[in-house]
């Protein structure tokens, strides 16, 4: 979907990194999610964390480019380890939308339909 601002993407980012005490980890996520209200979800452990947010652009790799960044830019104001991003889903709204209402999910090669 198009509209004057653009398309609307799902954004997954992973990082992973060197061990982080979970707490020390929990409170920066949580600065993080403080400084940048758009994200949708966070998940971590002690080596890595997902991260997933909406964004809106004309292109896939405006916001590909905005994601990679994302973590780097808050590392030091959130207190963010150094950790590298080691994954990366951008997927456009209706794609996003379809994976997510039931339709049908290719588990193996001998039956293959249509997942949308």
């Amino acid at each position: 979907m198009v509209d004057s601002q653009g398309r609307h993407w799902h954004v997954t980012v992973t990082v992973a990194g060197e061990q982080v005490e979970p707490l020390l980890m929990r409170s920066a996520l949580i600065r993080f999610s403080e400084q940048r209200p758009f994200l949708e979800s966070m998940r971590f452990t002690g080596t890595g964390a997902e991260i997933t947010f909406w964004d809106q652009a004309d292109s896939m790799l405006d916001v590909a480019s905005l994601a990679l960044r994302v973590w780097n830019e808050h590392r030091d104001s959130a207190g963010l380890p150094r950790w590298e991003v080691v994954g990366l889903e951008v997927v456009e709204r209706d794609l996003h939308h379809n994976r997510t209402e039931g339709h049908q999910v290719l588990v193996g090669g001998q039956d293959v339909r249509p997942s949308f």
